[in-house]
Formats: C-alpha cells, structure tokens, sequence
C-alpha cells in the first residue's frame, strides 16, 4: 500500500546505512564523545557558517523540544507558542511534563505574528501584576509549520527582533527544517538562519537518518550543564555515534539538501495531480505537507488503498486530510495516487 501518511515511516537513506556499517566494528566512545559525532558537528558548523556555534545529538523530535526547553527556562516560566504549534498540539503535554506552561497566541496560517508577539510580551510588562503570573522565558516557533507553511525572512526577523528587545531567546523547532529550507520561494539558508534565532534543531529523523536531532545553540550559550540535563531526561544515548555517524552522512556532500529537495520536488508533482483533478486546498503549502480538502466518500474509498491522515472536518461532508512525501517519495507513488484518484 502506498503510504502518504508521514515523512518518517522509511528506514534510512542507503548512504547513512553505509556509513553505520561502514563503522560498526569501531569501538567508538560512549555518549557522542566519539570522533565521528565531532565529525557531523563539525561539518554542521561549517554548513552554518559557525565555527563556535555548540552542538547536541538527541534522538527524537518531542525529547529534543521538551529537554532544550526546559534547560532554557527558570521554573516560574513558561514557553510562548502559537495555537497550532507542535508543542501544543502534538507532544502530548510534555512541555507541561516539565512544569513549563505554553502560552499560546493566535496563529496565522500555522505562523506567529511578531505584532502579536509584542503585543502580548507589551501588555506582560505593563501589567503590575505579573509577578503573580508565569514569566513569558522563551519563544518557540516551527520551520516550517505544523501546517506546511514557512515563513519568510522578513517574518523570521521581525520576531527576532520583538526577541531581543525583550531579551527572550528565540527556539527554532527543525524538525522538517530541510523541507523549509528547499521550499520554492523560501529566502531563508541554514547560516542566515543560525544568526536570527539562539537555537534551533535540525531533524534528522524526518530527512533520511533512522534517528536523530541536531540541536544548534548559535545565538546563546547552551547550559552549562545541558548534558546533565539531557541525563535527566533520558535524552543521552550511550551509543552516541549512532546519531553521529548519520548526521556526518547527512552533510556530506549536501545529502541532507538534496533529499529535501526530492521530497519538496514530488510535492509539488502531488499538488498539481489534486489541482488537476479539481480539489480544493485547505491552505497553500510550498513544502512536503500538502491539506487536500475530499469529499468523504472519496476519503473512504481511498483510504482502502493508500495511507494518508484525516486532518479535520470540513463543511459539506467533506474532510481536510494531509497527504506527506518525504525524500523516498517515488514517481511510482505520485501516479498511483493519481490512478486511484
């Protein structure tokens, strides 16, 4: 059965796969203080453009939000995140876990506005009662979004700056950062990126690696004792170069950028096969995921034959579901969806 249900049912790209095997019999030190995580870190850094910029391996998207989170935040304070951000709709609560709330704002088409932002962080400081409230710590917004969109360089930095006025870290979540990135009208890079956010992650997990997180602190200093922390959380593997023995395949020969590029490629091959047909989107998406609004005995009987996600309700017996391609997307894929369709 073809499957558009995600970006992360596949194994691995073969290139990582060679290179785990390639070094499976290495003995590398435990807890990613091996060569080979050195390595991936240091071809990150060179990717950015960051020779000092620090870098963390973790496993999986929600430990990686809910430990880098919590290691940036007092315990009086809580996480800024718009409505259908991932962290307040995805995770199951585990930023709340951590005792941290999320203070959410109305979003726009899945994306923080930074007029919305100052207006809240402006109302905050004037209210003579806020030391009686959750202290606004941090700012967390996903590139691109949960609901497909990105944002532009000019949106990015306007909130950077409602940031730094406020002294308030900015957290880029990256989980499908590459499919941000390799989007048709995204003026956005890895290296302009790393200078307007304090920390960002870059998702393996989705983009090709069995598993893993590159957690990037570029504008602020990591914790002191972030690998503790990481401890506590469970979020330190003991065999470390796992992660990095993939993440050095993933940026080698921009890897990592062509296998987004793939996935953005045959998105749009399935968004046009939809606009062909006559369907109606529920929002305009340049990236991997793609909200098709279908009739519900469509979604039924397409539903016996392909894999995909009923996203919500839509007036008229109608239902938004999301249809994801991901960098082993084939064409093969793409024309049986068009053949069942």
């Amino acid at each position: 059965m073809v499957s558009f249900e995600c970006d992360y049912n596949n194994g691995a790209h073969p290139k990582v796969l060679e290179n785990l095997i390639k070094h499976n019999d290495a003995r590398p030190t435990p807890y990613g203080f091996d060569e080979f995580s050195e390595r991936a870190k240091k071809r990150i850094r060179e990717a950015i453009g960051m020779p000092d910029a620090q870098i963390f391996f973790l496993t999986g998207g929600t430990q990686t939000n809910a430990t880098t989170i919590d290691s940036m935040l007092y315990q009086y304070e809580g996480v800024i995140c718009v409505d259908s951000g991932h962290i307040n709709v995805h995770e199951a609560g585990a930023v709340e876990f951590t005792e941290h709330k999320i203070i959410t704002l109305p979003s726009k088409e899945g994306k923080m506005e930074a007029r919305t932002l100052r207006k809240y962080l402006d109302d905050f400081y004037h209210d003579g009662n806020r030391d009686h409230a959750v202290h606004p710590g941090l700012v967390y917004i996903t590139f691109p979004t949960e609901l497909g969109t990105i944002y532009s360089a000019r949106e990015m930095d306007d909130i950077y700056n409602v940031c730094r006025y406020y002294d308030i870290p900015l957290y880029v979540d990256g989980a499908r950062l590459g499919y941000g990135l390799m989007a048709e009208g995204c003026d956005i890079t890895m290296p302009w990126l790393a200078r307007h956010c304090d920390v960002f992650y870059i998702g393996g997990t989705k983009i090709g690696a069995l598993c893993g997180e590159a957690v990037v602190f570029c504008g602020r200093q990591a914790h002191k004792h972030f690998f503790s922390i990481q401890k506590q959380h469970g979020a330190v593997i003991a065999k470390g170069a796992l992660i990095g023995l993939q993440f050095e395949a993933l940026f080698t020969d921009d890897l990592y950028f062509k296998l987004a590029r793939h996935a953005i490629e045959k998105a749009m091959l399935m968004k046009q096969v939809f606009k062909e047909k006559g369907y109606e989107f529920w929002l305009d998406s340049p990236t991997n995921q793609q909200f098709v609004i279908l009739p519900d005995a469509t979604v039924d009987e397409l539903a016996k034959r392909m894999e995909f996600t009923h996203w919500g309700q839509a007036e008229g017996h109608r239902t938004i579901c999301r249809f994801v391609t991901s960098w082993a997307t084939t064409d093969d894929d793409i024309n049986e969806l068009k053949r069942l369709l």
